[in-house]
């Protein structure tokens, strides 16, 4: 099976659910104190449908009275006058049943409009608090479009389908059962007729419903390589024009278009190619009951009220044959929407701060001590098997070594981003994992390789670790970290708005808004990743300075790969393959002429 095609069936299964019955199951049960609404829309749905199919019924009395009337009145030689009682009573009759249904339609239609939205709410406010209780894991684990996808557009499905689809399913298919059973107690023998052309249409509605599924599929896959064609030729705009190849990859980005042209012909032409070829066949099943019907009624075996009171139930009981497979369809891409969103609110979540979490005795010291750690992002595959070093307050403690050798990970362990496999790790003697997430990660100020920059001004990311702090206070944060000079020379200066993860500004300066938001917070201990890979020589300098002020009797934890930054340090870790394989201070590192020392030598060569 070619690559393609692969993937096209792979995006078929996922618009089916797994277990519909659990993910109904579940919606049901998610939907708390809103199912009333389902419970009230679903008896003004089959209220709705009695009421028509009953208007339908009672058309054939209205018209027999009536046709009596008229002969009578012929016979006399009277013009006929529809009075209360010639007819009157009858026809007000009909309108008030008519009026029952529009009703009840009216009803479960509001009901279940706000049925919809309310529980697209629910779910929404549950996948806010469900991602704020996940591990790093998960979201290392799940490409972000991935977890943004469930939290948007599968809602948006689920949400469009118990709006529309469901009514429809419920009133198609007690209108079908309905009809039918009518027309079996007015001629059993018409219905035979009915139910030949009935089940064409069926098996062409099925046949039609997989391909226009399986041409959806098909459409969604070369819509997703466009859009991911378009990101790429975005982003990479720079490298595409440095060497020259634009027209490449407009060509490939026109190829990519044309995909999506000709799916979305083909699954438009499907979508509606089917209601046509139903109604063809509805239309040649009246023909055909017209003409039986015609001979029943010239015999005396059914009278005119039932000739027409049954084409309004053949009528009544077509469009339900064209509508179930679709809302089907419809109805199990929703289920497998909800599938997805239901696996994300299932996750793993982080273990759960302790019931009686421990105080950090006051103030902090910052003494940091791991003692025989290990750790593994899997069972089978541990990185660090027994990891034991301390950090006296006040000390700068570097880590260094080759890319993968475990250094984020030392961080994201002191952290809690994720729990040590065995040993424990201190702050001032205490077990980190007998305190809250929140009380211990406010004792850091971070400071990542990676500048994120939210959107708003630039006074709002740098007190973005402390929302409540004063202009002149976010000002000499901002002078600490040589930021200052360059936020004055902008046209609004601390009012400038940064959008797009600060695109607006070099990735240079986001990188000194953050290390400004870091002294900002003004923390007991410090982690540098690689703070100053992205500003220039004569930056770094006047930013190891600030950074040399702000570690002063501060514990900092300093990944570096410019041996250069941290030759001061009072503890140097090199580390490979999760285990801390030398230790010391520079010059003792370098007269051991170690792993560090060939690491040293190769940048100062």
């Amino acid at each position: 099976m070619s690559d393609e095609k692969s993937h096209r069936l792979d995006g078929l299964d996922e618009e089916r659910p797994h277990d519909a019955r659990g993910a109904a199951r579940r919606l049901w049960i998610s939907a708390g104190s809103q199912r009333w609404r389902l419970v009230v829309a679903t008896v003004c749905a089959v209220v709705y449908v009695a009421a028509s199919l009953g208007a339908a019924a009672y058309s054939a009395y209205v018209v027999d009275v009536l046709w009596a009337d008229i002969q009578a009145s012929l016979g006399r030689g009277e013009a006929f006058l529809v009075g209360f009682d010639s007819g009157g009573q009858e026809v007000l009759i009909y309108l008030g049943i008519w009026t029952c249904a529009w009703v009840f339609y009216s009803v479960q239609s509001l009901v279940m409009a706000s049925f919809a939205e309310r529980l697209n709410l629910l779910l929404r406010k549950e996948i806010a608090a469900k991602l704020g209780r996940l591990p790093l894991s998960y979201f290392d684990a799940h490409q972000p479009g991935d977890t943004i996808s469930r939290a948007t557009n599968d809602l948006d499905k689920v949400s469009e389908v118990l709006q529309r689809g469901l009514l429809q399913l419920i009133v198609a298919f007690t209108t079908l059962v309905g009809a039918i059973v009518l027309m079996l107690l007015s001629n059993a023998a018409l219905v035979l007729v009915f139910c030949a052309f009935a089940a064409a249409a069926t098996a062409v509605t099925k046949f039609a419903a997989r391909r226009t599924l399986d041409a959806a599929a098909e459409r969604q896959d070369a819509l997703g390589r466009l859009t991911e064609g378009v990101e790429e030729a975005y982003s990479g705009r720079v490298v595409i024009k440095a060497f020259g190849v634009e027209g490449a990859s407009l060509e490939a980005i026109a190829d990519r278009a044309e995909k999506v042209a000709a799916t979305s012909a083909r699954a438009d032409f499907l979508t509606n190619a089917i209601s046509p070829a139903i109604r063809f066949l509805v239309r040649l099943s009246q023909v055909g009951i017209g003409l039986a019907a015609g001979v029943l009624v010239a015999g005396g075996q059914m009278t005119v009220g039932s000739f027409q009171a049954f084409f309004q139930y053949v009528t009544q009981a077509s469009e339900p044959l064209t509508q179930l497979s679709l809302t089907v369809n419809m109805l199990q891409g929703a289920l497998a929407a909800a599938e997805r969103v239901f696996a994300l609110l299932d996750a793993t979540e982080a273990k759960s701060d302790p019931e009686a979490p421990l105080a950090l005795p006051q103030p902090v010291r910052g003494r940091v001590a791991f003692e025989h750690v290990r750790f593994g992002y899997s069972p089978d595959a541990p990185l660090m098997r027994d990891v034991s070093l301390v950090a006296e307050p006040g000390e700068k403690i570097a880590i260094v070594g080759a890319t993968g050798a475990g250094k984020t990970t030392l961080i994201n362990l002191l952290m809690r981003f994720y729990e040590v496999g065995g040993g424990r790790i201190t702050l001032d003697g205490v077990d980190t994992r007998l305190l809250r997430r929140s009380d211990l990660r406010r004792e850091f100020g971070m400071v990542l390789q990676d500048a994120w920059i939210f959107e708003g001004t630039i006074a709002e990311n740098i007190a973005y670790g402390r929302p409540g702090a004063t202009c002149e206070e976010v000002e000499a944060a901002a002078r600490a970290a040589h930021v200052d000079f360059f936020v004055r020379t902008l046209p609004h200066g601390y009012d400038t708005l940064l959008a797009d993860g600060g695109e607006n500004v070099s990735q240079g300066q986001r990188q000194l808004l953050t290390i400004a938001r870091a002294m900002l917070t003004d923390p007991a201990m410090l982690i540098l990743d690689e703070a100053t890979s992205s500003v220039d020589t004569r930056t770094e300098q006047a930013i190891v300075r600030a950074m040399e002020a702000i570690m002063e009797n501060r514990t900092s934890f300093v990944i570096a790969h410019r041996l250069s930054t941290i030759v001061d340090a009072d503890l140097i870790l090199v580390m490979d393959h999760g285990t801390i394989i030398e230790q010391g201070t520079h010059e003792s590192l370098l007269a051991k002429g170690g792993a560090y020392a060939s690491l040293y030598h190769s940048q100062f060569a």
